[in-house]
């Protein structure tokens, strides 16, 4: 099998050192990710500046390219130029992996996120995807090894499945702050759509000027469905949601015909 694996946090974060330790094994991987932080960055793409590319190495000693560019860049270039200098002009990646984020990405938040938004473009492609996250308690007390070995057993059960070339599997491991606790359940679940509750705080600066600081948890919401990936998540489970691009809603299109075109 041949891996593609990048992030949103940045090529020397820890989460995704720790998620290439815990893919060893399952093939070839080739590390395409941002030379910064690009979080929250949603699916946003670099058009007006050069992609700058360099060799770097991550935490884990293992092999990478840093891109001055988003998530989304990361994986274009990489399908569309990169792949092809490492493996060979007509080959792709079976599956592109993106993370291990630090920080959940579940509800709403998957519309924000620059880890989704990689395995996204790579859908865009027909590469099969999954973004792999995780729930953020004490981030002192993280620990990524565990982390990394629970997400290893979700992505192997993944593809031991066909895998569609245009979804993305959103991947979400809860709170690790025990090295020797269980493993837990997989919950194949679809996400909460309600709006969060962070908000601003309005600050003055030294000079008189109004500023305001974006305030919250990220992972509060105005409300948590019943079923939904944040109430699994937050009762420890690990959390598997099927995504797809297409934001058509489909239960209107008729109405909206009757009205338009009638």
């Amino acid at each position: 099998m041949r891996i593609l694996l990048t992030n949103d946090d940045g090529i020397d974060a820890p989460g995704i050192s720790a998620l290439r330790t815990g893919l060893e094994g399952m093939g070839e991987i080739l590390v395409v990710a941002p030379a910064s932080v690009q979080s929250a960055k949603s699916h946003g793409i670099t058009f007006h500046h050069p992609l700058l590319v360099r060799e770097a190495k991550l935490a884990c000693g293992a092999a990478g390219l840093a891109v001055e560019g988003t998530p989304a860049d990361c994986v274009k270039l990489a399908l569309r130029a990169l792949w092809a200098d490492r493996f060979g002009a007509g080959t792709r990646p079976d599956v592109v992996i993106s993370g291990m984020n630090c920080g959940a990405n579940v509800g709403i938040n998957v519309i924000y996120s620059g880890t989704v938004a990689a395995a996204i473009e790579a859908a865009f492609l027909g590469v099969p995807a999954i973004a792999v996250s995780l729930h953020i308690g004490d981030p002192r007390r993280i620990a990524w090894s565990r982390a990394a070995r629970i997400a290893r057993g979700v992505v192997d059960r993944l593809v031991q499945h066909p895998l569609d070339a245009h979804r993305v599997m959103n991947v979400n491991i809860p709170r690790t702050e025990r090295d020797d606790a269980p493993d837990p359940q997989v919950r194949v679940v679809p996400m909460n759509t309600a709006a969060g509750r962070d908000g601003y705080e309005r600050r003055v600066a030294p000079d008189g000027r109004t500023y305001y600081w974006p305030c919250g948890s990220g992972m509060e919401f105005v409300h948590t469905a019943e079923g939904s990936d944040v109430e699994a998540l937050n009762m420890r489970h690990a959390t598997v949601t099927p995504l797809f691009h297409d934001l058509t809603d489909p239960s209107t299109i008729d109405a909206w015909r009757a009205r338009l075109e009638g």
